[in-house]
């Protein structure tokens, strides 16, 4: 909400025109965060119907990873001379989010496959406890404190116009638009027909020769990556000066995103997340000086949007209606 509450203020003595293009432009770059999130939901629940609790722990457990890698061990710089820093820092990132992606596989082969079969709310309850146990580890990390990651932008502005817009923000966009793209080519690769076939049917799928095993695994893999990725963009300037204890609820913000999209929809977790991501900062901006709305307004504008939509929608925007013979 820290984030809502700095586009409000840089809102004000701006023009009717600078304040709506640049709570669009800022809107779009927070629905980034939330769509990436929100991906990472899908593609666990699509693959394995289970709803991951520990999402958010898992989104913090990759900005961690940055922490360390970037900041403390200075992975890959310190073998790199005099490369640029944001070459460094973004090396540094892709082997933190490569990490995030094999503890994700780790979860899933020890806590996640045994479960096959089992009751759908105790696998659920499964990752609720893997939250908790995972943002303990990673609060004692920064003594409950903030962490840095060292990111090379900084709050530096990208000013044309009326539009002013960080580097981050922009990056951010950048991100999510090259995510879309590698889910496009991925979910028309072998294993991700694989994938959409688990999905539908896991028993045909094992049927036609499909290791549903090894789908678990990559699905987990990929959710745990994009976490990882919306868990570092949502810790660097402008929006949060770093990691800490309430990073992880980053993907409790999601949520609305991913029930608005539909739970097994793709294309929805990305046009849910950009919603929500707009809604919340418009709601900021023009409606946070009403002051018997209260400062958190903007933080509850995603969940009256999403029951706004399940009761048109009970099933999200784009989720595969459920028929019940009786």
């Amino acid at each position: 909400m820290i984030d809502v509450l700095i586009f409000a203020q840089a809102a004000a003595g701006q023009t009717p025109i600078e304040k709506f293009v640049n709570a669009l432009s800022s809107g779009i770059a927070l629905g980034a965060i939330y769509a990436v999130l929100a991906l990472g939901f899908v593609i666990v629940f699509k693959a394995t119907q289970v709803v991951n609790f520990a999402h958010g722990a898992i989104a913090a457990l990759g900005a961690y990873f940055v922490v360390y890698f970037a900041t403390v061990l200075n992975i890959p710089g310190k073998w790199m001379g005099s490369t640029p820093q944001w070459i460094q820092w973004s090396l540094s990132a892709l082997i933190a989010i490569a990490f995030t992606a094999v503890i994700g596989m780790i979860i899933e082969r020890i806590t996640i496959r045994p479960m096959i079969g089992e009751p759908l709310f105790s696998v659920a309850m499964i990752t609720l406890g893997l939250d908790l146990i995972i943002r303990t580890f990673t609060n004692d990390f920064v003594d409950n404190g903030t962490k840095g990651l060292g990111d090379p932008w900084g709050p530096d502005l990208w000013v044309i116009g009326p539009l002013r817009v960080s580097y981050t923000q922009m990056i951010t966009v950048g991100v999510l638009l090259a995510v879309m793209l590698l889910m496009f080519v991925f979910f028309r690769s072998r294993m991700g027909i694989a994938m959409r076939a688990t999905a539908f049917d896991q028993e045909a799928a094992m049927a036609q020769g499909i290791s549903v095993g090894k789908v678990f695994s990559i699905a987990w893999a990929i959710g745990a990556a994009l976490a990882a990725i919306g868990g570092i963009f949502s810790s660097v300037a402008p929006r949060a000066a770093g990691v800490g204890p309430m990073t992880a609820f980053i993907a409790f913000r999601a949520f609305p995103a991913v029930i608005i999209g539909g739970l097994d929809s793709v294309a929805g977790a990305i046009l849910g997340g950009l919603l929500v991501g707009v809604a919340e900062v418009f709601a900021g901006t023009y409606l946070g000086s009403v002051s018997w709305l209260g400062l958190g307004f903007s933080g509850i504008v995603p969940w009256v949007l999403m029951m706004v939509v399940l009761l048109v929608k009970p099933y999200g925007l784009f989720g595969t209606e459920e028929i019940r013979r009786v």
